[in-house]
C-alpha cells in the first residue's frame, strides 16, 4: 500500500507550509531516510526525508505552494502500484485546479518563465506535461514576457519576515544610537588566542564571537536592556538567552542561545557555529528560534559600517555590528594605526530612555577596548 508523506506540524502555532523545492521526481526511487524536498513555515526551513523505500508515485503539492499541516504532499510506494484518490467532490476549487499533471522540472521551468500550466498541453502519460512541453511554449510567450514584469511567489518565510517588521516598527517606540569602539588590541590578540582554540577545540574564534560576549557581560550590567515591553508592563530577565540572527538563501533565522549567561567564550563560539550551521540547513528546531531577550545582527561581512536594526519583537533591544576597519587613530599625542568596529544599538524607547541605553553601548565598547576582561 503506497505511503502517505505529509506536510508536518513545526510547532503549535504553524498554520501552513510551503514546499520550496522537490529534489525527485515521479518514478524516481528512493530510499528511507532520503532528502525528498525542502519545505517552509513561518520561521523554519526544514528537509523532508522519505518515511520508506519506493518509488515516487505522485507528488500532490508543486513548489511554492502552501498548504496545511497533515496535507499529502506525495505518495511513495512500489513503481506499478495505484494510488486511490480523493473523490473529486471532496477538493476544493484549488486543488481541483492543480490536478493537471505536470513534472516537477516542467513546473519549475514555467513558473521561472511566468507560463500558466493550465494553458498548456500535455504530451506524456495521461496529458502529464513534460519539459519538452514548457520549452515549445516558451517561444510563444517570449515577447509577451518582454513587456510584462515577472511575478515572484513570496514564500512564508519571506511573508512572516515583513509581517514580524512591520509589526516591530508599528508597536514599539525605536531609536537607534551608534557608537564606534577601537579594537585594536582585540584583532591583534585574536590570532595568538586562535591558535590555542584551533589546537584544543578545532574552531577559530570570529569577531561576532567577542562581541556575543561583551554582549552578554554588559546585559548582566544593564539588566533593563535585557527586557521585553508586553501588555503594558516591562518584564525584565534574570537569564540571557541570546538571538544572533543568521542570513540565509530564501530569507532570515535567529537561532536564540539559551542562557549564555552561563557559558565561557569558547562554549559561546561553539553554540554560535553550531546554530548558524543548522539554520543553513534548514535543521532548527521550532524551540530553537523562540524566547530571546536580545539580538546580535551583524552585517560587517557585506562591508556595511552604521545601519539601523529593527526590533526583533517583543525585545527591547538589538545590537548591529558592522565593518572593522583599519583607520588611523590617536593615542594621546601620537597618530597609530587602529582598527575601529561600528556598532549601532537600536532599543523600544517605551522601555528605557537615551541615557541606560548609551551606558549599555559603552559598557558593550569596554569589553571590546579591553579584550582581557572578556577572557576572564
Amino acid at each position: 500500500m503506497a505511503v502517505e508523506v505529509v506536510m508536518p506540524k513545526l510547532g503549535m502555532s504553524m498554520k501552513e507550509g510551503t514546499v520550496s523545492v522537490w529534489n525527485k521526481e515521479v518514478g524516481e526511487t528512493v530510499n528511507k531516510g532520503e532528502s525528498i524536498a525542502s519545505i517552509n513555515s513561518e520561521k523554519i526551513e526544514m528537509e523532508i526525508e522519505s518515511p520508506a523505500e519506493g518509488t515516487i508515485l505522485d507528488i500532490k503539492v508543486p513548489e511554492g505552494e502552501g498548504v496545511p499541516p497533515g496535507t499529502v504532499i506525495c505518495y511513495i510506494g512500489e513503481g506499478n502500484e495505484q494510488i486511490e484518490e480523493k473523490k473529486e467532490k471532496d477538493l476544493t476549487p484549488k486543488q481541483k485546479k492543480e490536478r493537471k499533471k505536470i513534472s516537477p522540472v516542467a513546473r519549475k521551468i514555467a513558473q521561472s518563465a511566468n507560463l500558466d500550466i493550465h494553458t498548456l498541453v500535455g504530451t506524456g502519460p495521461d496529458g502529464r506535461i513534460t519539459k519538452a512541453d514548457v520549452l515549445r511554449a516558451l517561444p510563444d510567450e517570449k515577447e509577451k514576457q518582454q513587456k510584462e514584469p515577472k511575478h515572484q511567489p513570496v514564500s512564508m518565510m519571506r511573508k512572516t519576515i515583513a509581517s514580524r517588521m512591520m509589526e516591530s516598527l508599528q508597536t514599539s517606540a525605536q531609536l537607534t544610537i551608534t557608537m564606534k569602539a577601537d579594537v585594536t588590541k582585540l584583532t591583534a590578540l585574536q590570532p595568538e588566542l586562535n591558535e590555542t582554540a584551533a589546537a584544543r577545540h578545532d574552531m577559530k574564534l570570529t569577531m561576532t564571537d567577542f562581541v556575543a560576549k561583551a554582549v552578554v557581560l554588559s546585559l548582566l550590567e544593564h539588566p533593563a536592556m535585557n527586557s521585553q515591553y508586553q501588555n503594558d508592563r516591562v518584564e525584565t530577565f534574570e537569564y540571557v538567552h541570546l538571538g544572533i540572527a543568521a542570513a540565509l538563501d530564501h530569507g532570515l533565522a535567529v537561532p536564540v542561545i539559551r542562557h549564555a549567561e552561563k557559558l565561557s567564550l569558547i562554549e559561546l563560539a561553539k553554540s554560535i557555529k553550531s546554530y548558524g550551521k543548522k539554520a543553513r540547513e534548514g535543521k532548527l528546531l521550532h524551540y530553537e528560534i523562540e524566547g530571546s531577550t536580545f539580538t546580535i545582527t551583524n552585517l560587517g561581512a557585506y562591508g556595511v559600517e552604521h545601519f539601523t536594526p529593527i526590533l526583533n519583537p517583543p525585545e527591547a533591544g538589538i545590537l548591529g555590528v558592522g565593518k572593522a576597519d583599519h583607520m588611523p587613530i590617536y593615542r594621546g599625542n601620537e597618530l597609530c594605526k587602529g582598527t575601529i568596529l561600528p556598532l549601532s544599538l537600536t532599543f523600544d524607547h517605551r522601555v528605557l530612555d537615551g541615557a541606560p541605553a548609551s551606558q549599555f553601548l559603552s559598557t558593550v565598547k569596554r569589553y571590546l577596548e579591553n579584550p582581557v576582561s572578556i577572557l576572564l
